[in-house]
């Protein structure tokens, strides 16, 4: 008979948090003044380290990535100067590090290049305006409380969106890596003209690129704590003075201007004005789901809420900041935010402490990059990007879920989802919202159990939550359920000694869901409440077995009835 005695816990979170009232009024679109009160003052220290840290990995990326929106260098620093404060003050995550991202800088370029700028000065105007579209659509959306929205987008559909623009950027970092001018195009066009034109490549160009891709790789690998990023453009600035690599054909940055940005609306062609929405649109959209999900992923770890309607006005009043003073449009960065977390953060001070340094470089460090040779700044965005290469992931979308798995490689392959997106918003809003109905035993009637909402004369079981969810869960509304099951779990008086939750109109189980429920057992097991599912059929069963979930909960968690689960978790059952 198999083990149904409930798994070994430590209490990490406290479940009263789930159901307390988010802040109101001014607190709550300014969240800096409910945690800075409280800041403790012996985290200073860790997190001056944690913002050198950051420093020292966000300069050299918002130069790359200023590069790689076609726009000049201190456009990056710029980013850094507003994206950073303005999320601290109006963002909703512990962990989250807002500023130029490569995912946001290809899709600012393409925007921009879609009304064809005649001259250096329109080009930047232009960038300067979509970014505050962005901005304007941000907050129009966080007034609205379109946090919803993210959950339209599947994990595996994100996925090949970022991987095709990982090929994307790559491709197009290549040419200057090997010292070959770029070719015109689609990905496969430009890689074409590189193979074509590889008797034309520049060897010390090539062997400096190359040199600091080593480095770069061999900094993560070997020594992950050391900034890398930085060390290669230190050194990439030192050789190039000391060898005089211009002179040897190495294209170079040049002068970069000193001091603080100028601040102003750009002007823009009246019949631009569209275009320039239209492509601000799926910008949004697209940093907003990169940014709540590194957001979520940290708020997971550490057992708090994050709030995705203030997320979208924290990230619009960023923005709005950055296109002011000519920067590039922001977004919150997983692996940014890793290194934060890695280096000793204890708070949301440490992206402060880095903005307070981007602010002594712009004002006074910003000669050093003279000599800074565009193939390091090309193997910084080589190197960011490649972790958005998403083979392993990929392989496993296709043994999991095929028909996922191919949406995800339509996607990659440049098909669009956005305007199908839109289109379903109506079905998918009423397909996301649930009910989750909490039951309890029909009075008279051995085993059967109903909806108390329904029947508030039904018995509820004593130390047992049981919900049943009458509606299909998928990537859409996994994200609602979790938060209103917490909600219950945190409500409940007294506290439940387990959840039981049955699927009732289950058939099948995507990655998102499947992802969420190991979250939730997770954040409820550390809080010491067992859960379990009942009434499941076996194609869930099999699903939850590919993708890891069903080792996350234990086959002994599974239950062929609601009253078998009952009577096993029960206080007054077996245990």
């Amino acid at each position: 008979m198999a083990d149904r005695s409930p798994p070994d816990v430590t209490t990490t979170v406290d479940p009263r948090e789930w159901a307390t009232p988010r802040p109101t009024g001014v607190r709550r679109v300014l969240p800096i003044l409910t945690w800075l009160p409280a800041y403790d003052r012996s985290s200073v220290r860790f997190d001056l380290i944690a913002g050198a840290t950051l420093w020292g990995l966000l300069v050299p990326e918002s130069i790359a990535y200023a590069g790689l929106a076609g726009l000049p260098p201190e456009a990056g620093l710029y980013t850094l100067l507003a994206t950073l404060a303005a999320y601290v003050l109006f963002g909703t995550s512990k962990h989250l590090v807002v500023a130029a991202t490569s995912a946001a800088a290809v899709l600012l370029a393409t925007a921009v290049a879609s009304v064809q700028p005649a001259t250096v000065e329109e080009y930047a105007g232009t960038a300067a305006a979509v970014v505050l579209f962005c901005a304007g659509l941000f907050l129009l959306a966080g007034v609205l409380r379109l946090g919803f929205i993210a959950q339209f987008l599947s994990r595996p559909v994100m996925e090949g969106f970022v991987f095709g623009l990982a090929i994307f950027v790559t491709v197009k970092q290549l040419p200057k890596l090997f010292g070959i001018p770029a070719g015109e195009g689609n990905s496969v066009q430009q890689l074409v003209h590189l193979l074509t034109h590889l008797d034309e490549t520049s060897a010390v160009t090539l062997a400096v690129g190359m040199g600091a891709l080593a480095l770069l790789v061999g900094a993560e690998r070997f020594a992950p704590r050391l900034p890398g990023g930085l060390l290669a453009l230190v050194l990439g600035i030192l050789i190039s003075g000391a060898l005089g690599l211009a002179q040897h054909g190495v294209a170079i940055v040049g002068t970069v201007p000193s001091g603080l940005p100028s601040v102003g609306i750009p002007d823009i062609k009246s019949e631009d004005v569209a275009t320039l929405l239209a492509a601000a649109a799926g910008m949004v959209l697209v940093i907003f789901s990169e940014s709540l999900g590194a957001a979520q992923a940290f708020a997971t770890k550490y057992g708090y809420e994050i709030d995705p309607n203030q997320e979208l006005i924290a990230l619009g009043v960023a923005n709005a900041g950055s296109g002011l003073v000519g920067g590039l449009a922001g977004g919150g960065s997983l692996s940014q935010s890793a290194v934060n977390e890695g280096a000793g953060a204890r708070s949301e001070v440490s992206p402060l402490f880095a903005a307070g340094l981007i602010l002594v470089t712009v004002l006074f460090l910003t000669p050093l990059f003279k000599n800074l040779p565009e193939a390091v700044l090309a193997a910084l965005i080589i190197h960011a990007v490649a972790r958005l290469w998403k083979f392993r992931q990929f392989r496993l979308y296709y043994r999991e879920q095929r028909i996922e798995f191919w949406l995800g490689i339509a996607t990659l392959a440049g098909v669009t989802l956005i305007g199908v997106v839109a289109m379903l918003l109506l079905v998918i809003y009423s397909a996301s919202r649930p009910h989750l109905g909490v039951l309890a035993r029909v009075p008279g009637v051995p085993g059967a159990y109903g909806d108390v909402e329904r029947h508030p004369d039904y018995q509820r079981i004593p130390g047992l939550l049981v919900l049943r969810i009458e509606a299909p869960l998928f990537y859409a509304n996994a994200t609602l359920v979790r938060d209103r099951i917490k909600f219950l779990v945190g409500s409940s008086d007294p506290l439940p000694r387990a959840v039981i939750l049955e699927p009732s109109a289950q058939d099948g189980l995507d990655i998102t869901s499947a992802e969420m429920l190991e979250q939730l057992i997770t954040t409820l097991r550390s809080a010491g409440i067992d859960f379990a599912l009942a009434d499941l059929r076996q194609p869930v069963i099999d699903m939850a077995r590919r993708t890891g979930l069903l080792e996350t909960l234990g086959e002994n968690r599974i239950f062929h009835t609601i009253d078998e689960a009952v009577q096993t978790l029960s206080p007054r059952g077996p245990a």
